[in-house]
This record gives structure tokens, C-alpha cells and sequence, in this order.
């Protein structure tokens, strides 16, 4: 069996968070996408689900964090080469991410932020 994962994320500004992911180079799934949320599709089973603010406080009773002074969650996603998280980072600093840090070599492993 399959199993498709689903990150929900919070956004004060829908259309621009469309317009980041897609720059990105990943497609929006038309049938899970209205109004209120979009389905960011990166792979087959994996995808974003990005919900306005005040849709995604409608699956908790809890605060939503201000992404600007909290970290909620870091989510994490491989590429096969240094080249291509470069290239990633790039794509999505040139849509208007920051880079919080430098970037890391920890010889295993290469990481960037966005």
C-alpha cells in the first residue's frame, strides 16, 4: 500500500504562495485546490497542502504561530546532489524565500534553508 503525506502549512497571501511553489517547479493538483487551500503536488504521495490562515485555524483550537518569530516544524526534502539543492534554494530565494542560515556541509550530508 501506498502511503501519500500531506504537510499543511498556514499562508496570509494564497496566490503568492501558489506562484513561490510552482516556481519551484511543482504543480498545483486543480481537484484539492479552491478558494481557501491549494494542493502544492513536489512528487507522486508527497505534497503541500497550503491553507489561509484563517482555514487552517478551523482544524485546530490551538494558536496559529507568526512564521516571522516561531518556528512551528522544519520539513526537510533530498535532492541528489549539492547542484540540486543549490539549484532549489536558488529558485526559491529568486521567489522571495530568505535563507535564515548558511549553509551547512556536514560531509554526509549537504543542507540549505528556505
Amino acid at each position: 500500500m501506498v502511503t501519500s503525506i500531506f504537510v499543511n502549512l498556514p499562508t496570509s497571501d494564497l496566490d503568492r504562495s501558489k506562484a513561490f511553489f510552482t516556481g519551484l517547479g511543482w504543480s498545483i493538483n486543480p481537484f484539492f485546490t479552491d478558494e481557501n487551500a491549494a494542493c502544492i503536488v513536489i512528487e507522486e504521495n508527497l505534497y503541500l497542502m497550503v491553507l489561509t490562515r484563517d482555514f487552517f485555524a478551523t482544524f485546530t483550537d490551538k494558536p496559529i504561530a507568526d512564521p516571522s518569530t516561531t518556528v512551528l516544524t522544519q520539513t526537510a526534502f533530498s535532492r541528489d546532489s549539492r547542484d540540486e539543492v543549490d539549484a532549489i534554494v536558488d529558485k526559491a530565494l529568486a521567489g522571495g524565500a530568505t535563507e535564515p542560515r548558511a549553509a551547512q556541509d556536514y560531509g554526509f550530508m549537504y543542507a540549505r534553508d528556505f
